[in-house]
């Protein structure tokens, strides 16, 4: 499979000096390497994710483009807006077997989410922030969020 790296950080360098924080799909056709800390760890309660989850909602850890590596293959799915005016979110999955992985925000320049549900370890994933509660369905009510947006 095809490789995607976006970071230049050596894996033996970034063990000695970063949280690793690792992760695959489904089939382990995909792994992926996350260094570094977060931005934050965000629900989001959109349409477009709670249809690409078969879920409520999708549950991010936002971070830069730049401290993750994935190695292969990944399709993405370029999802336009609202008003289909322009592309907004790619999101990357595995081709094999259709896990999410990660989304690049398309107007936030090299912000990434990545999907909490693929982590190998989930132990310490603690929402912070959730978006787009607007789209939140009635029946769910989330604990301790720092920052609710009705919308992104």
């Amino acid at each position: 499979g095809k490789s995607t790296s976006a970071t230049s950080t050596s894996a033996a360098f970034a063990d000695y000096y970063w949280d690793v924080t690792t992760g695959r799909c489904l089939c382990g056709a995909v792994t992926f390497e996350l260094v570094g800390d977060l931005i934050a760890t965000a629900v989001c309660h959109c349409d477009h994710c709670q249809r690409q989850g078969g879920s409520a909602f999708s549950v991010n850890l936002v971070a830069h483009e730049s401290q993750l590596t994935v190695k292969g293959e990944l399709k993405t799915y370029e999802e336009r807006g609202e008003n289909n005016d322009d592309v907004y979110v790619r999101r990357k999955f595995c081709p094999q077997c259709g896990s999410p992985i990660v989304s690049e925000l398309s107007k936030s320049a090299g912000i990434i989410a990545i999907k909490a549900g693929v982590l190998d370890d989930k132990s310490s994933v603690k929402p912070n922030v959730e978006a787009w509660c607007v789209d939140r369905q009635p029946w769910v009510t989330l604990p301790e969020m720092a920052i609710s947006m009705e919308r992104e």
